[in-house]
């Protein structure tokens, strides 16, 4: 057979269907990966947040064992921050719940009558185990918590 002399090599419409497909696919596929990660790093952010919340809360002593409303700026009074901060931390409100999960006396577990203590007394200690929830807009962290009375 011979070439017709005016007939010029080129793709057909064929092939120009299927390369414009596959890079569809791929263009596809890399949204749909940039999608998931914006969602995990906004989850992660979130987590980030409520684990500094929580923190707050944990390295203060005077909140936990009541019910309370509260703005995350009373948590973190006694630490040196930074005005801006603190202004965000006043405009979150965040809400204090404690449940009592168990009380353990433990004066039921002192030496009897004929041992002999040190200092004469029984014990009259009573272990509290409860359950002290922080709860913002956005999320909410809980922890157990250890009094004794």
């Amino acid at each position: 057979m011979t070439k017709n002399v005016n007939s010029k090599e080129a793709f057909t419409l064929i092939e120009v269907m299927v390369a414009v497909v596959i890079v569809s696919v791929v263009i596809v596929a890399m949204i749909q990966m940039y999608a998931n990660n914006t969602h995990i790093f906004i989850s992660l952010q979130k987590q980030s947040k409520t684990n500094q919340y929580s923190s707050f809360f944990i390295g203060n002593e005077e909140y936990g064992f009541e019910d309370k409303t509260i703005s995350l700026d009373d948590l973190v009074r006694d630490y040196d921050l930074h005005n801006d901060l603190r202004r965000k931390l006043k405009e979150i409100k965040a809400e204090l719940l404690y449940t009592e999960v168990e009380t353990i006396d433990l004066s039921e577990s002192s030496p009897g009558e004929d041992e002999d203590l040190n200092d004469g007394s029984a014990s009259s200690m009573v272990l509290e185990v409860g359950r002290s929830v922080l709860k913002t807009e956005n999320a909410s962290s809980s922890l157990l918590r250890f009094k004794i009375r």
